[in-house]
């Protein structure tokens, strides 16, 4: 085989954490093993039938480019969303992007150069590792703790970090991989450091209908003392059961951001022209929808973390967004212990198989004895899934006395 030079950018990128140990899931299956995948946040919420209505009833000859910042239908169709949430964007505040990832991009891309720095609470998504440095920019981790609930510290300990070549603050809320849900105190916070040190922050809110316990949601969209610097990335993939139609959101009040941002997005034409008219059909499904689905979520979140309660030396507190939670694990490590659930264990031919967190993180060796699970499964399959993984962590000859604690 010819021998290729790779970049020193490319080399530095790391595997994805939730996808990695999916050709040892698949290894497992074709021996005849049922995988319970919590791994993955694909839900099992069926899409609103009206996304591929719409695709059927497109009756156009020629399938042809969209503009390059989307379709005017489906901006107004977001702007009309978010309206909802006392958020009033004009058109050409909104950009439709190929998914909040490359959402996620564009943004990071517009505001940094090579070189510059943003600040994330780590654990975070572990595609923010990916992006960051595939343009060189650096990954600032803001630490949080699975004993604290994954809340931030206080505000010293975040400007510590902070240096002339910090442009960003980059998080999820609600979160992924934690569930967190920031509380107005913590926004108010991040909303003094960013005006003081002149920042901006990305604000990853694709999980916004996903919060619990009758807890109010505040988007960072609703703070005006940063409204010019505050840049929303969105998504169709969880809010609407869509995750393969690959639409996404850009959404910011400061003019120049978005004009800058076109020039990316002409660079890559347009997105896909039939997913944003099913797109824009999501964007009107009634609000029971996501009622129920909130409810149901809710419902697998109290199965899943009642018994992760149950299980001797796991460590979590109860999430409060998203469908995921972190856990520490009275084991050696994570993905070791991932690895032997899905090679050597089972209960009656099943096993569960869970995401090694320390992808998650950006400081070495945090993260090592954690997995991210995702509730995405109906109820039964969930408690099946937990009563195999406190099997495992019983069995597994790498147990530990206790988890690791946080640094």
């Amino acid at each position: 085989m010819l021998s290729v030079r790779f970049s020193d950018r490319i080399n530095a990128m790391q595997e994805s954490p939730i996808r990695k140990l999916v050709p040892i899931a698949n290894a497992a299956k074709a021996k005849g093993k049922k995988v319970y995948h919590l791994n993955i946040g694909q839900p099992d919420i069926i899409t609103p039938p009206s996304f591929l209505k719409s695709i059927r009833e497109f009756d156009q000859e020629v399938i042809a480019y969209a503009t390059s910042p989307g379709d005017p239908k489906l901006i107004e169709a977001i702007a009309a969303y978010y309206k909802t949430y006392d958020m009033h964007f004009d058109p050409d505040e909104i950009l439709v992007t190929n998914g909040g990832s490359e959402a996620l991009m564009f943004a990071m891309m517009a505001l940094c150069d090579p070189g510059d720095e943003v600040m994330v609470p780590e654990p975070f998504y572990a595609n923010y590792n990916a992006f960051t440095r595939a343009i060189n920019v650096k990954v600032v981790p803001i630490t949080t703790k699975a004993e604290e609930g994954f809340h931030l510290p206080s505000e010293a300990e975040i400007e510590k970090n902070i240096t002339d070549k910090t442009r960003a603050i980059v998080l999820s809320n609600p979160g992924n991989p934690t569930g967190v849900i920031y509380t107005r105190d913590e926004m108010d916070m991040l909303s003094r450091i960013v005006r003081k040190h002149d920042m901006t922050i990305i604000a990853d809110e694709v999980y916004r209908e996903f919060v619990y316990d009758g807890l109010k949601y505040t988007s960072f969209g609703n703070l005006p003392e940063i409204a010019d610097r505050v840049v929303i990335v969105d998504s169709v993939s969880k809010r609407y059961s869509a995750c393969g139609a690959r639409i996404g959101s850009l959404a910011c009040k400061n003019k120049d951001f978005s004009k800058q941002v076109m020039k990316l997005c002409q660079g890559r034409l347009c997105v896909p022209t039939l997913e944003q008219v099913g797109a824009t059909a999501l964007y009107g499904t009634p609000a029971s929808y996501l009622n129920e689905v909130n409810t149901e979520y809710q419902e697998r979140r109290n199965t899943l973390y009642k018994a992760l309660k149950e299980m001797p030396g796991v460590i979590c507190e109860e999430p409060k967004g998203a469908f995921y939670v972190v856990i520490k694990m009275p084991v050696d490590d994570a993905e070791k212990f991932a690895i032997w659930m899905l090679e050597n264990f089972d209960v009656d031919g099943e096993t569960t198989m869970v995401a090694p967190a320390a992808g998650f993180y950006a400081t070495p060796g945090l993260g090592k004895n954690e997995a991210r699970l995702a509730y995405v499964l109906k109820n039964e399959d969930l408690a099946k899934a937990m009563d195999i993984l406190k099997a495992g962590l019983e069995a597994y000859p790498g147990r530990i006395e206790s988890p690791i604690p946080s640094a």
